[in-house]
């Protein structure tokens, strides 16, 4: 199949593209370095031309809740719009498990958003909620550390890992639409603050961490609200082996 995956140029964009082309695909990349913009829709025809199916990985630059929700609104209007003109016949958004339940945090707006106008959208769909990745928590930090000492949410969550999701995406991009899929998640729950510690040791990095609710992310996001839920999709990497990996 001839497939474009959007957001080309990301981690989960990356893997997700080495993943197609194993399986044989062609593969589109799409992204703003590759002289496509999704927010103005330059060059969506020409990369389009010819696809089967789109996986958008796509991400938002940060802004506050209602930049965001413009943002992931504009393009993935711009996206389908192109999409139904070069008569795709897949569209798979990669989205967040729990985005649903959530309401303070921009980003996650944002992906309602794109759900939304997905689920109405012209073109047939898959859309994937995944929870965080195993990458997540140094990530957080990174936002964070100040002078060695980075603050970082208590947060319970069972993380993916970045390759798992990739593989996943490619396996549902390569078949007829499902609507809502089921969440996809890690072997195992963890705590955020413990994984960024062990992952920050595993990369040689010295920070101070401070578990805190300040910041992006608040209480609302405690206790079971990022864990996937009944029936979600395991995907078999743990931390650990992901971790091993970065060392």
């Amino acid at each position: 199949m001839r497939i474009a995956v959007v957001g080309a140029t990301g981690n989960i964009g990356a893997l997700t593209t080495a993943a197609l082309e194993r399986d044989g695909h062609e593969v589109v990349r799409v992204s703003r370095s590759l002289g496509v913009d999704l927010l103005t829709g330059a060059g969506l025809d020409e990369a389009l031309a010819g696809v089967d199916a789109v996986v958008d990985a796509s991400n938002a630059p940060p802004a506050d809740r209602d930049g965001t929700v413009a943002y992931f609104g504009t393009t993935t209007r711009n996206l389908l719009a192109a999409e139904q003109r070069a008569g795709v016949r897949h569209h798979v958004l990669l989205s967040i498990a729990g985005a649903d339940r959530v309401e303070g945090n921009a980003h996650y707006a944002g992906k309602r958003e794109q759900e939304r106008l997905v689920t109405a959208g012209p073109v047939p769909w898959t859309i994937v909620p995944a929870t965080q990745f195993h990458d997540f928590a140094a990530m957080v930090a990174s936002w964070t550390e100040q002078d060695g000492v980075a603050s970082v949410p208590p947060l319970l969550m069972q993380p993916i890992a970045p390759a798992d999701v990739a593989g996943i995406l490619a396996e549902i991009a390569a078949g007829a639409p499902r609507g809502r899929y089921q969440a996809i998640a890690g072997p195992e729950p963890q705590d955020l603050v413990d994984m960024a510690r062990r992952t920050v040791e595993a990369r040689g990095h010295h920070v101070k961490l401070v578990p805190t609710w300040s910041g992006l992310f608040g209480p609302e996001m405690a206790g079971n609200a990022l864990l996937p839920g009944d029936g979600a999709r395991i995907a078999p990497t743990t931390f650990d082996e992901w971790l091993a990996t970065q060392r």
